[in-house]
């Protein structure tokens, strides 16, 4: 695919040269002038959290045009999963998000079990959700501590992670990982939760508010996080929706649509909890 970025002509209007991207665009022109600047993210960088190789176009701290890369840690797992038996895959699910691999195990299972019309215990139901708020609470911590420190919060960083690395510990305690837990069998899980899982768990979220409280000081009133944040990667409902985009990034376009709540399962429509909408769809929208 041959791609391009604007440079200058000789008449100093903008010009269409190529970015070198394949072999047959035999390179490219770096000459942008003075406004414009063609930078390379990735695929190793230290910013790409992926991994994906972005081809930026900036003028001064403005994107004026990204072309994504993607595909480097494409696996095959769907072609995978074509000759192993339903337990034998979810270890693959593990891998389809190394961040949250309880709830990608839930996931798998809940599908297979709809399939085989199976009906879990209220035990496995709790324990399942339990699994599937921890990853989405690491999720998260990745997310907020990787962002702040691209824009120089080293501090927020190593606290976000501080607590993802507590709540991997009460993984490892329940499923001998870290990462890869494997948690689900279809109609149940590969364990109960051990002796002292409960109280550790229970100490995790006595502590973890006053962890949030100490991080929305330093980022929530934060001038720089704010000027860096707000207004920016801007995503209206329609585009959100057209995107097909879920979690934080889908509500923060204004979008009220949480699976949990719409579509309940493992017995979600029992719990009581809010679901935070933002209204602008920018970053600072999808922090908050």
């Amino acid at each position: 695919m041959g791609l391009a970025t604007p440079g200058l002509d000789r008449e100093g209007r903008p010009a269409r040269v190529p970015l070198g991207v394949d072999n047959g665009s035999g390179g490219y022109d770096d000459d942008f002038g003075a406004e414009h600047m063609l930078v390379n993210i990735g695929p190793q960088h230290p910013a790409t959290h992926g991994v994906l190789r972005l081809v930026l176009e900036l003028e001064g701290e403005t994107v004026l045009r990204c072309i994504p890369h993607v595909g480097y840690l494409h696996s095959g797992f769907e072609k995978l999963g074509e000759y192993r038996q339903y337990n034998q895959i979810i270890p693959l699910t593990d891998r389809t998000d190394y961040l949250s691999p309880m709830a990608n195990n839930v996931a798998f299972a809940l599908a297979v079990e709809k399939l085989m019309g199976l009906e879990l215990t209220e035990r496995c139901q709790v324990l399942r959700v339990i699994a599937c708020e921890m990853s989405r609470i690491i999720s998260h911590l990745v997310w907020l501590g990787t962002t702040g420190i691209d824009l120089g919060a080293y501090t927020p960083f190593l606290w976000s992670f501080q607590e993802r690395e507590r709540i991997y510990n009460l993984q490892e305690m329940w499923t001998g990982a870290r990462l890869t837990t494997s948690l689900t069998r279809v109609g149940g899980l590969m364990a109960d939760i051990p002796d002292g899982f409960e109280a550790g768990l229970r100490e995790f979220t006595r502590t973890f508010p006053d962890t949030l409280k100490e991080v929305d000081t330093m980022f929530t009133r934060n001038a720089i996080w704010i000027g860096r944040t707000q207004g920016v990667g801007v995503l209206t409902a329609e585009e959100a929706t057209n995107y097909s985009l879920s979690g934080p990034m889908l509500r923060a376009s204004g979008v009220d649509y949480d699976v949990r709540k719409d579509q309940p399962y493992l017995g979600y429509e029992t719990y009581d909890f809010e679901v935070p909408i933002g209204e602008h769809g920018d970053i600072y929208d999808r922090y908050r």
